[in-house]
């Protein structure tokens, strides 16, 4: 018998890896016999369009993959909010008034969130945002909405410790643009950098629509600051900050926000950032993750172009609200309701984002983690962060980021 023994164990670990890789990926299944629609609220035009068509291309190929895999026919509604809150609430209740959509991707902003969250929880309609990082979104009762990204209260102290341990500054200049993510994302970052012993020198708002940076630029020289903190969602914006700093030959480094992880308003478009600036972003380049090497080549087959660490979160979203109806209609029970109590019992083992997803009890994606760019050239380098809890690199990837 011990011929055959060594052939029965293979046989047996080749069908556990079948069980592990099923219990991720999208199985066959009946698919209902009413219409099922999932909508996607991003800005498609507007000052942060880049932003939102990323988001919808990402949560399209969710959608595709899906339907390919299961054999349904899910279709993605689109909703186009110019990161407006007033024009979000439009849009939600367009969403909320066709009953053939069963959840909602987005929205991108917090201030977007913000203003549709009642009607949303009233709906019973379950959101899931791949952008969103106010930490009061998910504790105020609000039960429909769920993100797949951390929090300001995990960016904050991210940002702060990494400006005054790593880059060794002393003196910070602190800019919001007076929405609700960027004010809690400066209140954050401020209160880590100043608890290390840090010195916040100025502390000034603009305007989503400003872009004459040359007086701020002089108060930043005055002040002494080496750093100038500017958690923005417009990137060109950063641009311009950076461009008037150049010009008034002041040498302070520019720290971005999430949006201006975008290399052609950021870096290249208006000439605008140089190396030696930062950003940061509540996701991975999933370039460098082994996992989705896969998912790398369909988005850039598909839409003839490369991607920032902004799109791909909003495939995770849209991939836990399309697993919840799948298994909410196969119970039997195709409600709203039901796909919103489904998503809340996420658990992939790996998501496109190279780590495990799966919510708390307040809708936050557990164990998350933010992630440091910096400059160089004309692209990002992913800089390591020993507190983050990184995907499994690709060899060239590890190499790359230790050298």
């Amino acid at each position: 018998m011990s011929k055959f023994r060594k052939p029965i164990v293979m046989l047996m670990v080749f069908a556990l890896v079948l069980v592990a890789f099923n219990s991720i990926a999208f199985a066959q299944s009946a698919a209902p016999t009413v219409p099922v629609k999932i909508g996607i609220m991003a800005p498609l035009t507007g000052g942060a369009a880049n932003i939102g068509t990323e988001q919808l291309n990402w949560a399209q190929l969710a959608v595709d993959d899906f339907n390919k895999k299961t054999g349904w026919n899910v279709e993605l509604v689109q909703g186009d909010t110019q990161l407006d809150p007033a024009i979000a609430v439009t849009v939600a209740q367009s969403m909320i008034s066709d009953a053939d959509i069963y959840g909602v991707v987005g929205p991108a902003g917090s201030q977007e969130v913000e203003n549709t969250q009642q009607a949303f929880k009233d709906a019973r309609l379950v959101n899931v945002s791949g952008s969103a990082t106010r930490p009061s979104l998910t504790t105020t009762g609000f039960d429909t909405f769920f993100r797949t990204v951390p929090t300001d209260d995990v960016q904050g102290p991210t940002d702060g410790d990494f400006i005054y341990n790593v880059l060794g500054a002393e003196k910070l200049f602190v800019i919001d643009d007076k929405t609700s993510y960027s004010v809690g994302l400066a209140d954050a970052a401020t209160k880590a950098f100043e608890a290390d012993g840090g010195t916040i020198v100025g502390r000034e708002e603009v305007d989503q629509k400003d872009t004459d940076f040359s007086t701020l630029a002089t108060k930043i020289g005055g002040s002494g600051a080496t750093v100038v903190f500017f958690p923005g969602q417009i990137a060109s914006q950063g641009a311009l900050l950076a461009k008037a700093l150049q010009e008034q030959s002041l040498t302070a480094s520019v720290f971005g926000g999430d949006g201006f992880l975008n290399v052609a308003d950021f870096i290249t478009g208006a000439a605008g950032a140089t190396e030696g600036d930062y950003v940061s972003n509540f996701a991975p380049d999933i370039h460098t993750v082994e996992s989705s090497a896969d998912a790398v080549k369909a988005y850039t087959a598909q839409y003839n172009g490369d991607f920032t660490a902004f799109g791909p979160p909003s495939y995770a979203a849209a991939t836990a609200i399309l697993e919840a109806i799948q298994r909410a209609s196969d119970a039997g029970t195709l409600t709203r309701a039901a796909v919103r109590d489904e998503v809340a019992k996420t658990d992939q083992a790996v998501s496109i984002l190279g780590t495990p997803l799966s919510f708390d009890e307040n809708g936050d994606v557990k164990g998350a983690s933010f992630y440091i760019y910096q400059v160089k050239g004309d692209n990002f380098v992913s800089i390591p962060n020993p507190s983050a809890s990184m995907p499994e690199m690709t060899p060239e990837a590890t190499d790359e980021a230790s050298g």
